[in-house]
């Protein structure tokens, strides 16, 4: 690497994905609480899925940018989040119905189709904001 890259450029990709991981559990916390609060509260299942999954994106989006990939972000990029974000929306919440759907009778069914929609979400994520959306 040379002295004239910017630090952003430097970071490899194990840094990027350990910083990642981290703010994915504390962002993943507060969607999964979101989630269990408003089912609690009684809101229907896909709905109180949807909308954790906004509070757990946006808290993700502000952080990754910021810590994990070093951007101060723009209009290209704003649009790159929205687009990459609607897609791993429908991913998780149709992931999300389909383990509902799939495991009717699990214990802990909620929980667990929970955590598998955001590992599916969660890598897509990933390979997409890294590729596309916070490119070097």
């Amino acid at each position: 690497m040379t002295a004239t890259r910017p630090e952003s450029a430097r970071r490899g990709l194990v840094g990027q994905l350990s910083r990642f991981v981290a703010i994915g559990v504390l962002c993943a916390l507060i969607d999964f609480g979101v989630y269990h609060l408003l089912l609690g509260l009684g809101v229907w299942v896909h709905a109180a899925k949807a909308v954790s999954f906004i509070c757990g994106t946006t808290a993700a989006y502000l952080l990754n940018r910021r810590i994990t990939f070093d951007s101060a972000g723009g209009k290209a990029r704003l649009a790159g989040f929205v687009l990459l974000y609607g897609t791993t929306f429908a991913l998780n919440i149709g992931m999300n119905a389909l383990m509902l759907a799939v495991l009717p009778t699990a214990p802990l069914r909620v929980s667990l189709a929970w955590v598998i929609a955001q590992g599916a979400a969660t890598v897509v994520n990933f390979l997409m904001l890294r590729t596309v959306v916070f490119r070097g």
